[in-house]
């Protein structure tokens, strides 16, 4: 028989088997727990006719219609899973540890699978903790004005070997109106929640865990309100850099960027910029002007952010002034900060 297990001894000990999400590729696609590979038990349109039937007849018809559209299936379900697994040890979950993860969990087990487990209460259980489990850690939040080279110190951090939280790379975004030039396809909310707890429950958090200071969404895409509560009640280390010095950062970021892009970002912000200087941002940029162009438009950005940090839960900021975007050099003199301040 296949063997039960909470997500919690999932996440604490099964990680390292291959894991097979049943859904349908439409549930998949919204969200999946990241390792999670899909071999749907139905196809889209077979799991809506399935819910259908079961609406306007009966349980059991649902499930004889299931049946129908499973059993030409039965050999490829066992060819992806060994394909998936060749060992013969396996996770299995489906949306809420039911019917769709425990017949095929038995399936493979009847096919000579060795260990098969499947997560009670399925992806279901993934989510929950997904979008509440951030009690635990110390956060120091890294601020500055846009163009201060944020995710590049981030990044420094990083390679140096503090723990540190990328929001904007897993969210696909850089958080502002040109903040998808050069980066892919935003994942869903759901995905980029599922994508953030996977790295966030692999911190030691008995070590601080460095994050860039972020409004509620980036982009598209939302902070579980959870987190971003814990982040607006933690130390934030405001680095300071003139706008001459941010403006040529931006440059140097986003030059190579679709220009179009560029324009389309500008005309909307065009409202809270001003007409007049978002004309003459788009003329600036028209004349290949990139620093003018990030000079204007740093004069808006800086007085959003000036507003976000008076907005606050904590008392607990520290300005702290940089000569330059020298990402190295600031991630260093932020370790000091760190370390001779007890943040």
């Amino acid at each position: 028989m296949p063997q039960d297990i909470s997500i919690k001894c999932y996440l604490d000990h099964y990680t390292h088997l291959p894991l097979i999400d049943v859904r349908s590729p439409g549930e998949y696609e919204k969200g999946h727990i990241p390792t999670a590979i899909n071999i749907p038990l139905f196809s889209n349109e077979e799991r809506a006719h399935v819910g259908t039937v079961y609406k306007q007849e009966s349980q059991a018809a649902a499930i004889d219609l299931g049946y129908t559209y499973v059993n030409p299936k039965l050999q490829w379900f066992i060819d992806e899973a060994g394909r998936a697994a060749p060992d013969k040890n396996i996770v299995i979950h489906c949306w809420r540890g039911g019917m769709r993860s425990h017949a095929f969990a038995q399936h493979l087990k009847d096919n000579r699978f060795k260990q098969v487990y499947v997560i009670e209460k399925g992806y279901k259980a993934y989510r929950h903790e997904a979008q509440n489990n951030f009690d635990k850690g110390q956060l120091v939040i890294l601020g500055g004005y846009t163009g201060s080279g944020k995710t590049h110190i981030l990044h420094c951090l990083q390679e140096a070997g503090h723990q540190v939280l990328d929001l904007e790379g897993l969210a696909a975004h850089k958080g502002s109106a040109f903040g998808n030039i050069g980066m892919p396809a935003q994942p869903t909310t759901e995905q980029f929640e599922n994508d953030l707890y996977w790295q966030w429950r692999q911190f030691d958090f008995q070590r601080p865990i460095w994050l860039e200071d972020e409004s509620p969404n980036i982009g598209d895409v939302n902070i579980p309100m959870h987190l971003f509560q814990k982040m607006r009640q933690s130390p934030l280390l405001f680095i300071e850099i003139s706008k001459e010095e941010r403006a040529r950062l931006l440059v140097k970021d986003y030059v190579l960027g679709d220009k179009d892009k560029l324009a389309n970002a500008i005309q909307r912000i065009a409202k809270r910029l001003g007409y007049d200087k978002a004309q003459q941002a788009l003329r600036l940029l028209d004349e290949n002007n990139y620093y003018e162009v990030a000079m204007l438009t740093l004069g808006y950005y800086d007085k959003y952010y000036k507003r976000g940090i008076e907005k606050r839960e904590t008392s607990d900021i520290r300005f702290i002034t940089m000569n330059n975007t020298d990402a190295k050099q600031n991630a260093q003199a932020l370790i000091k900060t760190l370390n001779e301040q007890h943040v």
